[in-house]
């Protein structure tokens, strides 16, 4: 949806983010015509800080490759400023179910071993959200993943797949599911939107941070969906 992608990306650099995460799905088959459509998209954000990675759709036919060849790895780290992001891949080929291994438990825990605001990142459910039927769309190791990341102090968790936006609170930690920027594959009554997340620092000594959420729709709307001390 051409006219929809190109007004939410008018929005998106008009608000002149600091960090970009794609929470994966960029294609519908895993394409090599559909990944150079959607890296002209992303080339196209104003921002210098993109972290990004593969959903189910993007694994199908073998289309990790070229996830691979545009975006150079498929799970990434970055430390922007006080803020950490982990962003993993939790795709399997030829598979909707997600899985994030437990070859990959000590990098994580290791990688957040640092203070400051703490973000992972990934395509595939942590918890269940409503309107989803009886899809399979939760990760296979979601308990031991939920364990290790409130072990590990992460104050947000960022994920897609199913299209529906959706905002959970466990303990100290928030799980923020996206909607769809520009597919038409949306659910009920939801249209296309994006997260827009604002992070304040703590004020002296304290730990505890300023966290704002708002969906942005694509003619600019703004829905509040969050504002909390985490």
């Amino acid at each position: 949806m051409p006219e929809i992608a190109n007004s939410m990306l008018e929005n998106i650099n008009r608000s002149s983010p600091d960090i970009i995460v794609i929470t994966g799905d960029l294609t519908e088959n895993g394409l090599a015509a559909e990944y150079n459509g959607a890296k002209k998209f992303i080339d196209r954000i104003e921002c210098k800080n993109k972290v990004i990675v593969p959903g189910n759709h993007d694994s199908r036919n073998a289309g990790y490759l070229f996830f691979e060849d545009l975006f150079k790895t498929r799970s990434t780290s970055g430390q922007f400023g006080e803020i950490t992001v982990v962003g993993l891949d939790s795709s399997q080929p030829e598979l909707d179910e997600g899985h994030i291994g437990r070859e990959n438990y000590n990098w994580i825990e290791n990688t957040f071993s640092v203070n400051g605001f703490k973000v992972f990142a990934l395509h595939h459910h942590l918890i269940p959200i409503p309107r989803t039927g009886r899809g399979n769309n939760v990760l296979v190791d979601a308990g031991d993943v939920l364990e290790l990341l409130d072990r590990s102090g992460v104050n947000l968790v960022l994920c897609g797949h199913w299209h529906i936006p959706w905002v959970w609170r466990l303990n100290d930690m928030l799980v923020i599911s996206a909607g769809t920027v520009c597919s038409s594959k949306v659910r009920g009554k939801m249209s296309q939107c994006y997260n827009f997340i604002e992070v304040d620092a703590p004020e002296s000594d304290c730990k505890r941070w300023h966290l704002q959420v708002c969906r942005v729709f694509s003619r600019g709307e703004k829905e509040k969906v969050v504002d909390s001390i985490i």
